[in-house]
């Protein structure tokens, strides 16, 4: 079914389960991509794998998805966290949809010192992840974690998961691919300032790293270093 529209639900998926569409998915079926009766498409919620399913019924704002056979079972990908310095909104919206893309588990925004934007949409930002996992063929959609303030993430920082710490401007070490539970930090447009650089390197979980001799966006920074995590050469 390459090619295929593929949906991601929240309800438990199993063959010759009946799925109720949302108002959105509806609308997405029957007046963007134009499908109907009979039609074929993919569903996956992130724990049971992708099945294969087909619209059984559909009314106004309202179809049933008859989900038929399995065609992957469930996998998990990278144990790959990113934390990133909150961007204005388009970036910030690159920065969900390609993290996405790129295979994160866990998404953690964050405030900084020199950040230029205090609030977030999360329902934005999650609708944003949904359909990037949608169109990129991942099994899962990353977890979306509340703004917090950068000194309350080292705090609650989860004991075993290293953190990679881009630093600007500096001579620390390449970033490059490692093996385990991880995580990648991105400061704001401008860096982190010299009191939060300190407060990173006193905390034994976190390594400073470099992500090459350029000086990149922030939302560009969060693509090379996750390619740079997982083996993609950037150069």
């Amino acid at each position: 079914m390459t090619g295929s529209i593929r949906l991601y639900v929240t309800a438990a998926l199993a063959e010759g389960d009946a799925i109720a569409a949302t108002a959105t998915q509806v609308h997405y079926l029957v007046h963007v991509m134009r499908r109907g009766l009979g039609d074929t498409l993919l569903l996956f919620n992130g724990r049971d794998g992708e099945f294969a399913a087909r619209i059984e019924t559909v009314r106004r704002d309202f179809a049933t998805l008859r989900v038929e056979r399995r065609t992957h079972a469930q996998t998990q990908g990278p144990d790959l966290w990113l934390a990133f310095a909150l961007l204005k909104r388009d970036a910030t919206d690159l920065v969900v949809q390609k993290a996405t893309e790129l295979g994160v588990a866990a998404l953690r925004p964050v405030i900084t010192e020199r950040v230029n934007a205090h609030r977030m949409n999360a329902e934005r930002l999650t609708a944003i992840a949904v359909e990037a996992a949608e169109q990129s063929e991942r099994l899962t959609v990353p977890d979306l974690h509340p703004l917090q303030p950068l000194a309350a993430l080292l705090s609650d920082w989860p004991r075993g998961r290293r953190l990679f710490a881009a630093v600007e401007r500096s001579q620390e070490p390449r970033l490059s691919p490692t093996d385990g539970a991880q995580a990648l930090l991105v400061g704001p447009e401008g860096g982190f300032t010299p009191a939060e650089l300190e407060a990173l390197r006193a905390h034994p979980f976190v390594t400073p790293v470099s992500l090459g001799p350029r000086i990149l966006r922030a939302d560009t920074a969060c693509i090379a270093g996750l390619a740079l995590l997982q083996g993609v050469d950037c150069r």
